[in-house]
């Protein structure tokens, strides 16, 4: 992709019913300015028009590798074409570039399975539900326990508003990652996600009495709504913070005509896989796929990893300021 291609990249996502947000041609520019990671957007094309597209990017770290993936900080990647013909193409370009790079694998994220002879990953599975034309029949599709949490959050007085900055975003979702006892990514990168992607990501942000309580922040992308980056501050759980969040964005979407809810990646086993299915959503199996070029295992930089857990209840002790200082550094190089 040269940049002279985005825009007809761009037309070819949005009318390719494989493709997805995360295939758009603003990742590429995303990915360069806010990590410095080298990209790679491949489109195959026959007779002047786009037939497929494989947006990569490369990671060369000291500590987590060598790899060239479909895509990194995305839930979803892997060629999207519309003909089995000019999917193979981008296929075979890609793990051509990944021998010439040297990389230790070359990654697929997928939904449906490409490759189901490369080694994989049944880690993570996706959260898809369709909204209800109505307002009023999303929340009572809500299972009872998890409707009552958000009429909770509704009778504390809590308020939704978008939010044109980043800054309050950043402190609710900082302070509950801190707490998770994992790394931050960088202020610039939300900043960043704005400007490339202007009006389809969006900042919706609770607050009580002026106070920030939580905020998320969302993707559009044709009639689908992803909550992707979110938290909530320390007293988020005791009035339902998230749960009302959730319900927000769930409502706003319902009345800008969205038709899908896609609650995104969760790990097998985790709080967050939970929170999900306590909201009537049932998971989705992801297929992260690997190709071996040089590297003999399937990473695993994830923190359910057993060799993360001390490092996670240092990160936890930390102060919050040292940790949005250190942490941009070590994420940039995870994807």
């Amino acid at each position: 992709m040269e940049p002279a291609d985005a825009t007809r990249w761009d037309a070819f996502v949005q009318s390719c019913p494989e493709a997805t947000f995360f295939h758009r041609a603003g990742w590429a520019e995303v990915i360069e300015r806010a990590f410095g990671h080298r990209t790679h957007f491949l489109l195959a094309e026959a007779g002047g028009e786009i037939q497929g597209v494989l947006p990569l990017a490369e990671i060369n770290s000291r500590l987590f590798g060598h790899s060239l993936s479909a895509l990194p900080f995305c839930v979803y990647g892997g060629p999207a074409a519309s003909s089995p013909e000019a999917r193979n193409a981008l296929d075979l370009a890609a793990q051509k570039l990944a021998a010439e790079l040297r990389v230790e694998h070359l990654e697929y994220r997928n939904r449906t399975p490409f490759h189901a002879d490369w080694p994989g990953k049944d880690l993570y599975v996706t959260f898809r539900k369709e909204i209800d034309p109505e307002v009023e029949h999303n929340m009572t599709a809500i299972p009872r326990k998890q409707r009552a949490m958000v009429r909770k959050g509704i009778k504390a007085g809590l308020v939704s508003e978008i939010d044109t900055g980043t800054q309050d975003f950043f402190h609710a979702y900082s302070s509950s990652v801190h707490r998770l006892g994992t790394p931050v990514f960088s202020r610039n990168y939300f900043q960043v996600l704005k400007q490339v992607f202007g009006g389809d990501c969006e900042v919706l942000t609770i607050r009580l009495d002026g106070r920030v309580i939580s905020s998320v922040m969302n993707f559009y992308f044709r009639d689908e709504v992803l909550p992707y980056y979110g938290g909530g501050t320390a007293e988020a759980r005791n009035l339902a913070g998230n749960d009302f969040m959730y319900w927000e964005v769930m409502r706003r979407a319902c009345e800008k005509g969205c038709r899908v809810f896609d609650y995104g990646r969760s790990k097998l086993g985790t709080g967050s896989y939970d929170f999900k299915k306590n909201w009537g959503f049932e998971p989705q199996p992801l297929y992260y796929e690997y190709q071996l070029v040089r590297g003999q295992n399937v990473p695993d930089h994830n923190p359910l990893n057993p060799k993360y857990r001390l490092f996670i209840k240092a990160w936890q002790r930390m102060p919050l300021a040292l940790a949005n200082m250190i942490g941009p550094h070590i994420v940039k190089n995870l994807g």
